[in-house]
């Protein structure tokens, strides 16, 4: 990993980035990351590789197969403290953007609340997605399981999900944040999209338990059939490194996102979030971030 391309003249150093499922989120971003760093730092090359997801993305960067990768915020919580597993070593070199869960329907639908689509075949996702962990938090703050309380799909791909809602399979899509894929693909459905979030007292009821979780709001209008701001609870999602990769490198990656904010984000219009200065807030502390990255804030006068 991170290995050196190329004469002395040309050398040009390798990254792997780790993204998910073809049909999901994190591979359009991954391919929106990769065209800014190369345009910004012809030093680095990213080669992006499909994976699982967060889940599978996390033990990969540990064992040293991927450089870096694309992580949703609740699984990046559970690594950092031990939820489930080991504490786990990474650290952070973006704040990718928020992501607000909610579920997505035909707008045909009778479901309008959480509740509604109790006991209905719902799809959380790729079984590897960070979106089925925040989906287990949110439901689980509300006083919900996704097992117990739905006929739970979880897929292979997360492009799968769209076309089982069209076709009636099943009754909602679960997923989150602004531009996600499956979601754009059941809005401009023939039937449109509606969606649906936790009411205002639900939203207290899981903040009240998941601390780590913040209330967000989808704007009006960022999909077909949203007419108005849609308040929910979510996490950022995050790029994160292997431990031990070169503070120089990161140095370098740090830049050029910094430099590349504006293209990345006419490139990608969720990707407007990723800023040094996002970078600098969302992380749970400042410890997390990657030494190369800190480094590069001192210097532009974002952090001491």
């Amino acid at each position: 990993m991170s290995i050196a391309v190329g004469g002395s003249a040309g050398q040009k150093t390798v990254v792997v980035l780790g993204t998910a499922t073809p049909g999901g989120g994190f591979p359009v971003y991954g391919a929106a990351f990769a065209d800014t760093v190369h345009e910004t730092e012809p030093t680095l090359v990213i080669e992006q590789r499909n994976t699982k997801g967060s889940t599978e993305n996390v033990p990969l960067l540990e064992a040293g197969q991927l450089d870096i990768a694309l992580v949703q915020g609740e699984v990046a919580h559970e690594a950092f403290n031990g939820i489930g597993r080991s504490p786990a070593d990474l650290k952070i070199v973006a704040a990718m953007y928020s992501t607000p869960g909610m579920f997505v329907v035909r707008a045909d639908s009778p479901h309008r609340r959480v509740h509604d689509l109790r006991g209905k075949p719902v799809a959380f996702g790729a079984r590897g997605s960070g979106l089925v962990i925040l989906a287990k938090y949110v439901l689980d703050g509300l006083g919900l399981d996704q097992e117990r309380d739905f006929q739970a799909v979880y897929l292979d791909r997360a492009g799968d999900g769209p076309a089982m809602v069209l076709d009636g399979r099943v009754a909602a899509l679960w997923g989150g944040g602004q531009g996600w894929p499956g979601f754009v693909a059941v809005a401009q459905g023939p039937a449109g999209g509606r969606f649906i979030a936790p009411d205002a007292a639900g939203i207290a009821r899981i903040l009240a338990k998941h601390a780590f979780l913040k209330p967000m709001t989808v704007p009006a209008g960022v999909y077909p059939g949203l007419e108005a701001p849609l308040a929910s609870v979510g996490s950022w999602s995050f790029v994160l490194a292997r431990p031990d990769l070169p503070d120089g490198v990161v140095h370098r990656l740090a830049r050029a996102l910094h430099r590349g904010e504006p293209a990345l984000a006419g490139r990608l219009p969720q990707a407007r979030e990723t800023t040094a200065a996002n970078t600098l807030a969302a992380a749970p502390r400042t410890d997390r971030i990657h030494p190369g990255v800190l480094r590069y804030l001192r210097e532009v006068g974002l952090t001491r």
